[in-house]
């Protein structure tokens, strides 16, 4: 008995060692996206909404992956002279290396994006289900939880088989890390 509560001490004190290097949050900004390529669009403004956990390995280092709703798309002249949207809203899930510059507060983060289309309005093309993107940005966490995040997401897939088209958004952010 002796054995078992020894390992269930050492089990619960390692995983809460473990713990303290996870951080959950939420976070909400606006989205500044076009639409690049065969189709060059205006920019178009939305916003994106979702949850970031970030596993920090050591005091430097950490990985960051989020679950997002983001509006993307663009703005463009349709024929009668009149300024159109074309909305593409995705579940985007970018998993990001994340390097801090000055400890707990600036860092600075890279890594690959994965959108799943949950919605298409307006479109004339016939837009994929699946866009890939490169992301690159910067996060200050400012006091407590509170944190702004400023990042760049380049398409690297064609949102549709009909052209050379990309998406490419910039996103401003807001959040809080519990």
């Amino acid at each position: 008995m002796k054995k078992f509560l020894i390992a269930v001490f050492i089990l619960a004190g390692s995983l809460a060692v473990k713990a303290q290097g996870i951080s959950f949050g939420i976070k909400a900004g606006a989205n500044f996206s076009k639409l690049s390529g065969d189709f060059d669009s205006d920019n178009r403004t939305s916003f994106h909404a979702g949850a970031a956990l970030e596993l920090n390995f050591v005091p430097s280092f950490s990985l960051q992956a989020e679950g997002l709703f983001s509006s993307q798309g663009g703005k463009y002249d349709n024929a009668f002279d009149a300024a159109d949207d074309f909305n593409l809203d995705y579940i985007s899930v970018p998993v990001m290396a994340k390097y801090y510059v000055l400890p707990e507060t600036l860092s600075i983060m890279a890594g690959p994006q994965f959108s799943f289309l949950v919605n298409e309005a307006d479109s004339a093309w016939d837009t994929k289900s699946f866009d890939m993107a490169a992301v690159g940005g910067v996060e200050l966490k400012i006091i407590g939880g509170l944190f702004a995040q400023a990042r760049y997401v380049a398409g690297l897939s064609n949102i549709s088989d009909e052209g050379d088209v990309k998406n490419n958004v910039i996103q401003l952010s807001v959040g809080y890390y519990f």
